[in-house]
């Protein structure tokens, strides 16, 4: 009988965060060890069939960098990467789309559909359905100044590697009034019709500014920024972010993806979290319990 009451006692504290959210919007990104191990692809797949269920609104951007690498060794080609972004000619390009927008987005919808029952039901994107992701050419050398991780020794040309230049909402509303979940691929197009390869992270952002969502998640292969200490931080604002960077404490990779949750949250966005996509159900325990599991940053 204890255990009947304990989860009666779990249900209960997720209420008022199930009242508050109900009809909101929330964009996640979806990458790392989350997408590659079967149990949590599972687990994943289940957490956004909840949000959809009690009333929450989810997008999905998904990533796939490995899965393009695999793809291009098997093809003879080479990956080579500059400052952490892929070097993405004519031919990588095609593999991008192929594998992001083929194999990759269409292994999340069935996912999903696969658990889903009823009237809801997951589709898949790319951005040049619906006219949803207009892009144009990565100013690399801007990008890198920003990172502040990469210093270039003469100029750059990466190729079909974009940045999002706009997003129509358009779709994803109407899909939204249908009871579709959103599965986007990060492929946006420019007025030539030509494809560019983004950053997900970034294109989460986007589109989460777009829907002036209420929260911006971003899955990752670690608990949470840490502090100089080491230690998991829970909450944290966008001075403190900066500082952290400025002090070397946030480096690497982490910095493009904490510069994206600023990025939402510039954009209106009202909280980004970063989660561990390691942890089954993380964002279920993030989003409907007291104590969070990952770190929530705020304007």
């Amino acid at each position: 009988m204890e255990k009947v009451i304990e989860k009666a006692e779990i249900l209960m504290e997720a209420l008022p965060f199930i009242t508050k959210f109900r009809g909101k919007t929330f964009v996640i990104k979806y990458g790392g060890n989350a997408m590659a191990k079967a149990d949590l692809r599972t687990a994943f797949a289940q957490d956004i069939l909840m949000l959809k269920y009690i009333g929450i609104n989810p997008v999905i951007v998904h990533g796939g960098g490995p899965q393009i690498g695999e793809v291009l060794k098997r093809m003879g080609l080479e990956s080579k990467f500059i400052g952490g972004l892929r070097v993405t000619d004519r031919e990588t390009m095609e593999v991008v789309e192929m594998v992001l927008g083929g194999l990759v987005n269409k292994s999340i919808v069935m996912l999903i559909n696969r658990y889903a029952g009823g009237h809801i039901r997951a589709v898949g994107l790319t951005g040049k359905d619906g006219g949803l992701i207009r892009a144009k050419k990565l100013d690399a050398e801007e990008y890198f100044k920003q990172m502040g991780n990469f210093r270039p020794t003469e100029l750059l040309d990466l190729g079909h590697v974009g940045e999002v230049e706009y997003i129509d909402v358009q779709i994803l509303r109407h899909l939204e009034e249908d009871n579709y979940i959103p599965v986007i691929a990060p492929i946006g197009f420019d007025n030539n019709g030509n494809a560019y390869n983004i950053n997900a992270d970034f294109v989460a952002a986007a589109v989460a500014g777009a829907l002036k969502a209420e929260k911006a998640i971003f899955l990752t292969d670690i608990e949470g920024l840490k502090d100089e200490n080491g230690n998991t931080i829970s909450s944290i604002d966008v001075k403190s972010i900066n500082e952290l960077i400025e002090k070397g404490i946030i480096t690497g990779g982490m910095i493009p993806k904490v510069k994206a949750c600023v990025s939402a949250l510039e954009q209106g966005v009202k909280k980004a979290h970063i989660l561990d996509g390691r942890v089954p159900h993380c964002v279920l325990l993030e989003i409907f319990t007291q104590e969070g599991i990952g770190t929530e940053i705020l304007i």
